[in-house]
């Protein structure tokens, strides 16, 4: 069968995205999204390092998945670093303003997820209650086609 490219760093499910994302794997990449947020973890990491190209159906896959991991109390987080030709295309269509993006996965993994707070070790929650407030309940609802 189809081995799902997810590995746990720091307790987290990294998916790494492939290297262009169009209509022909959309669905391989979703059926990878469901499977990261069936491991029980709301939160989890897409890395798009090495995406050179992500069509709208990349697109509407990640923020269809980031939706529902809201749902779950979770969020999606991209990993896009700077240079990164694929950022263009989210801050174009203002998904990058939608899913929190970082530069590196050190970075994304850096806020405790909120899916399990480990006793003892939290750290102060308010790093985390600003970057939700940040998001408008409604953002992107507008963006899909009805």
């Amino acid at each position: 069968g189809l081995r799902y490219p997810i590995e746990m760093v720091k307790g987290v499910p990294v998916v790494v995205a492939p290297q262009e994302i169009d209509a022909h794997n959309a669905g391989w990449l979703r059926a990878v999204l469901l499977q990261a947020a069936a491991r029980g973890h709301a939160t989890f990491v897409v890395d798009m390092t090495g995406t050179q190209f992500c069509a709208s159906a990349g697109l509407s896959a990640l923020v269809r998945a980031h939706k529902r991991a809201l749902a779950d109390g979770g969020e999606l987080r991209l990993v896009i670093p700077a240079s990164a030709a694929v950022l263009r295309v989210f801050a174009l269509t203002g998904i990058d303003r939608l899913i929190p993006n970082f530069t590196d996965l050190q970075e994304a993994l850096e806020p405790a997820p909120t899916a399990a707070p480990r006793p003892g070790r939290r750290k102060s929650p308010q790093g985390m209650r600003t970057r939700a407030d940040r998001l408008p309940p409604d953002a992107g609802a507008g963006t899909s086609p009805a």
